[in-house]
């Protein structure tokens, strides 16, 4: 049999491969090397009906690596500024057992992936094909059939394989350093078009190192993760199919939670680490008492991340189930966990914990000064502003800084927007930290609404917002005002069977916010844009005359 990519898996009956310790064992792919030959009948995936032990998997792998040696050109000898770096393929499938041989064949042949949603549309994949030059793209036939109307406007793409073709090859694939590029992830864009993130093989693994340095250890060799959280994804990639790889773990392929938030295959494999993120959470926290609890029997953390997880949910969560969740924070351009709960034991409510060890993390002021970790002090009142008596702040808020070995190397191609000459990087995120040293995350330094020269954090306002027994989920931005130079519009969701109106939500924010703070309009819609890992995009719901 022969590796296939795109169309169902299958595993080559031998191969030969190059001995990975030869090559520096520096890559994911050689990471899978090693595992392989210490526990070749190891499970390594399982998926649906289907299970993939870790020799298998490093034959796969190899046999993809061989095919695209030969379907990727090399680069010319004049090439230019992007193609100092190995050709880049891009990998648009769902999560299964493709989407793995896929990404880590393309980390063994020396090339860079570019994991894309294989559900965009044409017009998003030709953006992110265009930009990022890849010349092959791994995909099922839907993709395919979508990129078919726009390839005539990808000059760089001389080949679109459903499959790879498995004919000849070679054992002998480039060795890759620390310092090479390994992954090119595109951002989601809510400050303009995606932009490509790039992730060397050194922030990679250096998450990895960083999240292993926490104890108790979060993830082991015996541990079983579920992969539910989609594989394009800097969370689900690293995070989720990283942390299998680089433990040599187990774990379970999800591509459709189905009606029961994939309980049944949690129970099915006796997954013991859930990543997830606060949509899934919420759904297992509502589900039937009994079968969460039986599902969720072997189960010993639970991480979530990508998205703010709201106090309520986290809380219900743990009464259904009597497990904490334990909550996360990081970014694309992080490989991606900066902080976590995990760090100081006991999550705190609302808290996207503290730094991981190996992280290096400020709280950064207006003014360039730091406001952490000397510690903050509680915003005084202003006799001449806003009344701040009731401010969710608990200290002053500051621009997370970061510095840490974890952090990417710049956006493509030239590496711009990355870190600074001292290795530190301002996320744009805004966060404030409580006397005991959690960290609670406020907003997007783009997202903050000025009213009247005062700032508004629409998360702040959020929180209260979804207080309301009538409000399912929420979103809040600034939009232009003649007089104050910015006002605060909220967007609701009602929640069904909950009759509310934008006078009752107005009037509830009044008893809760400052008033500089309350929307002044409130519009009611039947849902949330929202990205593949639960963000809401705000963008697609700014007026354009703002």
């Amino acid at each position: 049999m022969s590796a296939t990519v795109g169309a169902g898996f299958a595993v080559p009956d031998s191969a030969t491969v190059q001995d990975a310790t030869a090559s520096g064992g520096s890559t994911l792919a050689d990471r899978l090397r090693r595992v392989a030959a210490a526990h070749p009948d190891h499970p390594a995936l399982h998926w649906r009906e289907q299970t993939l032990t870790w020799s298998e998997l490093d034959a796969a792998v190899s046999a993809t690596a061989r095919a695209l040696a030969v379907a990727v050109p090399a680069p010319a000898a004049d090439a230019g500024e992007p193609d100092r770096h190995p050709p880049r393929v891009a990998i648009a499938l769902g999560n299964t057992p493709d989407f793995v041989v896929s990404y880590l064949g393309v980390l063994r042949a020396g090339l860079v992936a570019v994991p894309v949603n294989p559900g965009f549309t044409a017009p998003e994949l030709r953006h992110v094909l265009a930009d990022s030059g890849a010349t092959v793209l791994i995909c099922a036939q839907p993709v395919r059939d979508r990129i078919a109307t726009v390839t005539e406007e990808l000059p760089a793409l001389r080949a679109v394989h459903t499959a790879p073709p498995t004919a000849g090859g070679t054992d002998a694939f480039p060795a890759r350093g620390g310092e090479d590029l390994a992954v090119l992830l595109y951002t989601s864009g809510t400050e303009g078009r995606p932009k490509g993130a790039m992730l060397s093989h050194r922030a990679l693994a250096a998450n990895h190192d960083q999240v292993d340095a926490i104890d108790p250890p979060v993830v082991g060799p015996d541990d079983t993760l579920l992969l539910a959280l989609p594989l394009f994804h800097a969370y689900g990639l690293n995070s989720g199919l990283g942390a299998v790889v680089h433990h040599g773990a187990t774990g379970v392929l999800v591509d459709d939670l189905g009606d029961d938030a994939g309980l049944a295959e949690i129970a099915r494999h006796r997954v013991t680490v859930l990543v997830g993120v606060p949509s899934m959470v919420a759904a297992w926290s509502g589900a039937d008492a009994d079968t969460v609890a039986a599902a969720l029997a072997s189960v010993r953390v639970v991480v979530c991340g990508a998205a703010p997880l709201e106090p309520a949910v986290a809380a219900r969560f743990t009464e259904v189930t009597g497990r904490s969740v334990h909550v996360g924070y990081g970014l694309t351009e992080t490989a991606p966990v900066l902080t976590s709960t995990l760090v100081g034991g006991e999550p705190t409510a609302g808290s996207i914990g503290r730094p991981l060890p190996g992280v290096e993390l400020r709280l950064v002021g207006p003014d360039g000064t730091d406001v952490w970790p000397d510690g903050g002090t509680a915003p005084d009142d202003d006799p001449d502003g806003p009344d701040l008596s009731d401010t969710a702040l608990g200290a002053d808020p500051g621009e997370i800084v970061v510095r840490g070995a974890n952090l990417f190397s710049g956006y493509w191609p030239d590496g711009r927007g990355g870190p600074d000459a001292d290795g530190w990087w301002a996320t744009g995120d805004v966060a404030y930290a409580d006397d005991g040293g959690d960290l609670f995350l406020v907003d997007r330094i783009g997202e903050l609404i000025l009213v009247n020269g005062f700032n508004v954090y629409p998360h702040e306002v959020e929180l209260v917002l979804s207080a309301h027994p009538g409000v399912a989920e929420s979103a809040v931005l600034g939009v232009p005002h003649p007089r104050t130079g910015e006002t605060v519009r909220a967007y609701v969701v009602p929640a069904p069977g909950r009759p509310v109106t934008g006078a009752d939500l107005l009037a509830h924010c009044t008893r809760n916010l400052a008033r500089f703070k309350c929307p002044t309009a409130v519009e009611f819609v039947d849902e949330l844009p929202h990205s593949a890992i639960g963000k809401v995009r705000k963008t697609l719901l700014r007026p354009e005359s703002s």
